[in-house]
């Protein structure tokens, strides 16, 4: 419908002057008429199709037409225009019929006085049941668009009601809930104190609490706590948020969504864990720093000092006037020379174990010499391979991989109980392989658990910082392996090749599952 003052009319009519009567009719009744009149089935189908129409007004029965035929004719093209059967000679029983089928009115020629009304209540109802399609239609996309939007939600959509009586009940609950809670919606909908027994007893006043506080307050209720879901072992931790509303009848409505947080909360502790991992670490780093640093004193002091004050004494002597004959001071400067090379060796020692020198020679020498170093000073033998001739690594990286092989070393010599130490050394592919195998007794899990372990946790910190990867494996007969990846220069970290190229380099000798029939302290 175009305007109430304009009107498209479709007749079905055979008299013209009965056409002509209608037309009168409707102009008297304040309408502009726009009509086509047809008389035959084919026409009134060009007809339907070429343009829209508000209203077909119709005689009863045609000779090649009647009015069952234009009803089947509208609802085979799914139109919504009404038909207003307008007939001179039809009887009660059919126009029953006729109406029953869908006409929308019907009345004798003889008295059209309805007509303009019916034509008027026709348009209206007409506009009211496409205005109701049109809703309809919008319901149902923003039904789809919910239902698409809380089924990818990553929680559970919901409605709560909290009665004036303190009686409770889920409104609506996304399909969600059954793989967060175990429940069906449902189910959560007609008994919704199911929800409140999954929440752990530790949690449960919490929850009540903030639910009634909340619905005095008009306050946003949020809540986090633990649930267990029926038959399954695991805790979750969830965050529940909903905002409330005042019903008329003095009830509280809430609309919310339930996630699950129990990812962040594992994370949340195993950060907590980390960084009082190396708060402690840290603390013991200092500590080992100030126990070096009193014992370089120390060993300056007793060493170099105790040295150097000899050889003052010896050349005390040597100033004052007396005449002495030249055996005293040959004698003298046997023994300061002497007092002198003990100076240069202790400084040669104490710069040693600060920085060796031999790691300007590059890291494949000094491995070498590092691994001959612990042979000869406990006696179990060091086995160092090298696939490369030389390995160029900037200081930084090449002082942190021996810093890792000489702990590593350290922990033999004191946990291991090895009488043989295999040492891989590779550059393949930007990256730097250090493996150190012994064939000892195999650390355990209980043993890099532990809270004094900050030789493990020390050389981890070490490949983290440099962006690379430590593991350590034990078993009990076959030992201990330590494998650290390392990229080389400002190549990018990459952990699953990483992980790639360490499997590949473990080789036959990898260390079994952990077996724990012996205890043996590691670190």
């Amino acid at each position: 419908m175009v305007n109430e003052e304009e009107l498209k009319i479709l007749m079905v009519e055979h008299s013209a002057e009965d056409t002509d009567r209608v037309l009168q009719i409707l102009v008297q009744g304040g309408f502009q008429t726009e009509c086509l009149c047809v008389s035959t089935a084919s026409a009134l189908h060009d007809a339907l199709m070429i343009r829209d129409w508000d209203v077909i007004l119709s005689d009863y029965d045609l000779p090649q037409l009647n009015a069952e035929e234009i009803l089947q004719a509208i609802r085979n093209q799914s139109l919504d225009i009404p038909l207003i059967i307008v007939s001179s000679h039809v009887g009660e029983e059919a126009a029953e019929h006729i109406m029953a089928l869908g006409a929308y009115d019907f009345m004798m020629k003889s008295n059209l006085a309805r007509l303009v009304p019916a034509i008027r209540r026709s348009l209206h109802e007409v506009g009211n049941y496409q205005r109701f399609i049109t809703a309809q239609t919008a319901l149902q996309k923003s039904e789809a668009l919910f239902q698409a939007i809380t089924s990818n939600l990553p929680g559970v959509v919901f409605q709560f009601l909290l009665s004036v009586n303190r009686k409770t009940c889920f409104p609506y609950v996304s399909d969600a809930s059954e793989t967060l809670l175990g429940l069906s919606p449902q189910k959560l909908m007609e008994r919704p104190e199911l929800f409140p027994e999954l929440i752990l007893p530790d949690d449960r006043e919490s929850y009540h609490q903030l639910m009634i506080t909340s619905a005095e307050q008009l306050s946003t209720w949020n809540w986090e706590g633990c649930i267990q879901v029926k038959g399954d072992s695991d805790i979750k931790w969830i965050s529940l948020r909903a905002t409330p509303r005042r019903m008329s009848d003095g009830t509280t409505l809430w609309d919310g969504i339930m996630i699950n947080i129990t990812r962040n909360k594992l994370a949340e502790r195993e950060i907590a864990r980390s960084r009082e991992q190396l708060a402690e670490l840290s603390s013991y780093l200092q500590k080992v720093k100030e126990q070096e640093r009193a014992r370089i004193a120390r060993e300056i002091h007793d060493d170099i000092g105790g040295t150097l004050t000899a050889i003052k004494c010896e050349l005390f002597p040597c100033m004052d006037t007396m005449v002495r004959k030249p055996e005293f001071y040959q004698q003298k400067s046997k023994s300061i020379e002497s007092l002198v090379d003990r100076v240069i060796d202790s400084t040669r020692r104490i710069s040693l174990d600060l920085r060796p020198g031999i790691l300007d020679c590059g890291i494949i020498a000094a491995v070498q010499w590092q691994a001959k170093e612990f042979s000869d000073r406990t006696s179990i033998a060091c086995k160092v391979t090298c696939v490369n001739d030389e390995i160029a690594l900037d200081s930084d990286l090449a002082i942190a991989v021996f810093r890792v092989f000489q702990e590593t070393l350290t922990n033999i010599s004191k946990h291991a109980n090895a009488s043989h130490v295999q040492v891989k050394l590779v550059e393949l592919e930007g990256l730097i392989l250090l493996e150190v195998t012994d064939n000892g007794c195999g650390i355990t899990d209980i043993d890099m658990e532990k809270q004094a372990s900050f030789g493990i946790r020390g050389m981890r910190e070490r490949c983290q910082q440099l962006k690379g990867n430590f593991h350590i494996s034990g078993d009990s007969e076959r030992g201990t392996k330590v494998t650290i990846l390392i990229p080389m220069g400002n190549l990018e970290y990459q952990s699953g090749h990483v992980v790639e190229l360490e499997n590949e380099f473990r080789g036959p000798q990898q260390p079994g599952p952990i077996k724990k029939k012996k205890k043996v302290s590691r670190l």
